[in-house]
């Protein structure tokens, strides 16, 4: 079984060791795709999350961090992202910025689309000090079927919070929204 970690933007030096705590919590090795440093458009990134796919098993767990985890949304929404027909069954996203009018407001990375067939489970820490915290409660109104979980303490990167994450990737269902 394999953990494929989308990174935050910029953060693929930063984000591996909560790719790698997360990993080695629930098992499993971690592949961790470089995303492009150069191009930061939604295009580019989400071309790469494809690639990413293509080359995932449907059993590989799946969790997306901050920019990483917008884009991988905006992804799933378009259906499809391996190929062939072929969506992963669950994926965790960690403070994941919202881009709409009321979050940060920048068009090319907002998602506006239906929620994804993909059961998703979005986590934030209220001491973020990156994305703040209230950009889960965007989310959790456009994704009502998301289960959603705010920790008192971890910040963005969920510092003593590998254990919480392995468990809920251990689900085999997504559960509605707690």
């Amino acid at each position: 079984m394999t953990l494929l970690f989308l990174h935050g933007a910029g953060a693929q030096v930063e984000d591996r060791g909560l790719a790698d705590a997360v990993g080695e919590a629930v098992g499993a090795e971690v592949s961790m795709p470089l995303l492009p440093e150069e191009d930061m458009s939604y295009a580019a990134w989400g071309a790469a999350v494809r690639r990413a796919f293509a080359a995932a098993d449907r059993d590989d767990l799946l969790v997306a961090h901050s920019f990483g985890a917008s884009v991988l949304l905006r992804v799933l929404g378009e259906g499809s992202p391996g190929g062939g027909g072929r969506t992963p069954a669950r994926a965790v996203l960690l403070a994941m910025p919202d881009w709409g009018v009321d979050g940060w407001d920048v068009e090319d990375y907002a998602y506006d689309g239906p929620e994804p067939t993909t059961g998703l489970s979005l986590h934030h820490c209220e001491d973020d000090e990156v994305v703040p915290h209230t950009h889960l409660a965007l989310h959790a109104a456009r994704l009502p079927s998301a289960r959603t979980t705010l920790h008192p303490r971890g910040g963005h990167q969920f510092e003593g919070l590998a254990g919480v994450l392995a468990e809920d990737l251990r689900r085999t269902e997504a559960s509605p929204r707690s």
